[in-house]
């Protein structure tokens, strides 16, 4: 079985078995600064005239804000359950986007069609290789000048910095996250991470304008255990 088909087996069964309550429902609030910094200014009638994707939408907890912001707003997940839960949320909260099945790395989408592309903790879940053609994909979506928001999991971290027993499938990505005290245990599929200047060099050898970095941290387990992401901004040249 392949990475990928592990991560769709695991989020189809996860949200079968728990529904809405198997993500969380509001959005990220790194992603909710990203909204306020860049297009805080910008009216109502404005926002709708930018197209916005979420790559890994789940079950929409990003995505209706972004439909509530007024953009003209897309969803893309590879899991058909998430879709369904996402449209239910859209419409508890009386907003509308546009949802595709589809692989993150390949899609549909006409070339240079968005303004804004999303990720947040979705393409992690990519090995190498494949994380290097979602950016490429994501740079083929793009108008010039859009913009690329992601919040990416940090090699700062201790579940890469302390990952045994899981295994290190390539130089970034763990093959499943499986210390019991590990914030994420269990995850039973492929798990990257990177360093703030890993990504940032990945992108920009993309053809991106990195415009924004930072590093998010968080602990766990009474500070115990840290966790940290890589935020990070970049437009399309």
């Amino acid at each position: 079985m392949t990475s990928i088909s592990k991560s769709k087996n695991f989020y189809e069964q996860s949200y079968c078995d728990k529904g809405i309550t198997a993500q969380r429902k509001y959005p990220n609030e790194e992603l909710c600064r990203f909204i306020g910094r860049r297009f805080g200014d910008l009216s109502h009638l404005q926002k709708q005239e930018l197209k916005a994707v979420e790559m890994g939408c789940g079950s929409g907890a990003n995505l209706w804000m972004l439909a509530h912001e007024g953009f003209d707003t897309y969803g893309v997940d590879f899991s058909g359950e998430a879709l369904s839960l996402c449209k239910k949320t859209l419409e508890s909260y009386g907003v509308g986007a546009k949802l595709f099945r589809t692989d993150m790395k390949q899609t549909s989408f006409d070339h240079n069609y968005f303004s804004i592309c999303v990720d947040v903790f979705s393409s992690n879940c990519l090995d190498t290789n494949q994380g290097e053609q979602f950016i490429s994909e994501v740079y083929r979506i793009l108008k010039r000048g859009g913009t690329f928001f992601s919040y990416f999991p940090s090699k700062c971290s201790d579940a890469f910095q302390e990952h045994l027993p899981s295994k290190l499938i390539d130089q970034n990505t763990l093959n499943g996250i499986y210390r019991k005290s590990s914030p994420f245990y269990c995850q039973p599929y492929s798990f990257r991470f990177l360093y703030p200047e890993e990504y940032i060099s990945l992108l920009e050898k993309s053809g991106f304008n990195v415009t924004y970095s930072e590093l998010i941290s968080r602990t766990y387990r009474s500070r115990e255990e840290t966790f940290s992401w890589c935020v990070i901004e970049c437009q399309k040249k």
